[in-house]
């Protein structure tokens, strides 16, 4: 630690013992209990070129964690070195460039109020105490891809510091193969300290529609969803759900609608267009502000619970597909959410996300408290996904649950991997930011 410190590090150096260990080692899936040997949270990019620098030369083991809400909990690393971003949390927006600057270490819902004082926003996520700088790096999917493109279309630059401790602005036209890399690949290239983000005049306005339907309605409400898909304006993500209900004493339901940002009178308009599938038990139509649908699944997606989730992506949405997402028998709640429009805009191999030509991702999670449960908690969301697999094309980096090649294999194209691979090599040659969904150099 004194390394460390006579390195001019000027944060905050966390180690075994002290009072503030457990908390410093804590990230939001309580499955994840691993024992730090050192914890630096940095108060600036200086900070994280020392630390970096401290940590390869003492032989720990690198982990680095922005707002924590990694499924796998990688970066938190047995008797490794920590690095701790949340020091790094500064947002600044410049409402006549339409610009935010935001640091690596800064929660989504930080981003959102301060662009939404102008009525900016970027897609950013569906749960405010999500790190910037995770979702960003893997893709980010949010209520606004359609309209806007992912969270890591919108990046205009990126601050990383390298392996070697380098400070780099990365951006289209300088280091171009990183720029690529970064939209999409994960933490694998270095640490981003900074984002500059694209805003978009958005208002501050949202309406969320829902159809509920018993399980007898379910496969006619599913596939009426499905044939409006091609037909939905950007500014409307389509979501379908089935699950046990809150609504409805814990019974399972399916529920069809959308999600709309701007004008709900807008929004109103596609409603029509929901009204004669099936026979609905209820509908329920929120109007809302941009910043309340942002935390809306907020204390769902509650710190300190156990988590599990399986997440794939689809091309087509088949009859078969339906019957597997509606099959009897689980116990758990799942979506299905539509892709395309501006995430579909980028063309093939443009970016290192791979799933641009996706119709749906389908996600099924667990959360629970019980230790005892793990296991039939991960079978039974196995389970579910698998009935599902046969349709899939890939899946979504940032809800990989399983740890390994095969996983990460699963989330890129062979072509995009093997270029990953490649930049890989060139800036980080030793595999030192390997505590994430690794691409191997």
């Amino acid at each position: 630690m004194d390394g460390l410190l006579s390195r001019g590090f000027e944060g905050t150096l966390v180690r075994p013992g002290d009072e503030e260990y457990d908390a410093g080692r804590a990230v939001w899936n309580a499955v994840v209990d691993r024992r730090p040997a050192l914890i630096a949270r940095c108060a600036s990019t200086a900070d994280v070129v020392a630390a970096i620098r401290y940590g390869r030369e003492a032989g720990l083991e690198i982990g680095v964690r922005g707002g924590g809400h990694s499924f796998l909990g990688l970066p938190v690393v047995d008797d490794g070195l920590l690095i701790d971003l949340s020091g790094l949390s500064a947002v600044r927006v410049d409402p006549g460039t339409r610009r935010a600057w935001i640091g690596g270490g800064a929660l989504l819902g930080a981003l959102d109020v301060a662009a939404q004082r102008y009525g900016l926003a970027t897609t950013a996520g569906n749960v405010s105490h999500t790190g910037v700088g995770g979702l960003t790096l893997g893709g980010g999917t949010g209520w606004l891809g359609r309209l806007l493109g992912l969270a890591c279309d919108n990046v205009a630059s990126y601050e990383l510091v390298t392996a070697d401790g380098a400070v780099l602005r990365v951006d289209a036209k300088n280091h171009p193969d990183l720029f690529w890399a970064l939209r999409g690949g994960g933490g694998n290239f270095g640490v981003v300290t900074e984002f500059e983000f694209r805003l978009h005049p958005v208002g501050t306005q949202a309406m969320v529609v829902n159809l509920d339907y018993e399980m007898d309605e379910a496969r006619t409400a599913l596939r009426g969803w499905r044939d409006l898909l091609a037909h939905t304006p950007r500014r409307a993500t389509p979501v379908a759900r089935v699950g046990p209900s809150a609504e409805f004493d814990g019974r399972r339901m399916a529920s069809i609608g959308f999600v709309w940002v701007g004008d709900p009178e807008e929004g109103r308009q596609l409603m029509t267009a929901y009204s004669g599938i099936g026979r609905p038990t209820a509908r329920r139509v929120r109007e809302l502000t941009y910043l309340d649908l942002q935390t809306g699944d907020d204390e769902i997606e509650q710190h300190a619970l156990r988590r599990y989730c399986k997440g794939l992506y689809l091309r087509q949405l088949p009859d078969q597909a339906i019957d597997a997402f509606l099959a009897p028998g689980h116990e758990i709640g799942a979506r299905l959410a539509l892709n395309g429009g501006a995430i579909a805009d980028v063309p093939p191999g443009a970016s290192a996300y791979s799933h641009r030509d996706a119709l749906v991702e389908f996600t099924t999670s667990a959360g629970w408290s019980d230790p005892a449960e793990d296991a039939t908690r991960l079978a039974a969301t196995r389970t579910y996904a698998a009935g599902l697999e046969p349709f899939s094309s890939g899946s979504y980096v940032n809800t990989l649950s399983d740890d390994g090649t095969a996983s990460v294999r699963r989330a890129y194209s062979t072509a995009d991997l093997t270029r990953l691979a490649t930049i890989k090599r060139q800036y980080d040659p030793t595999n030192t930011f390997h505590r994430t969904a690794n691409i191997q150099p």
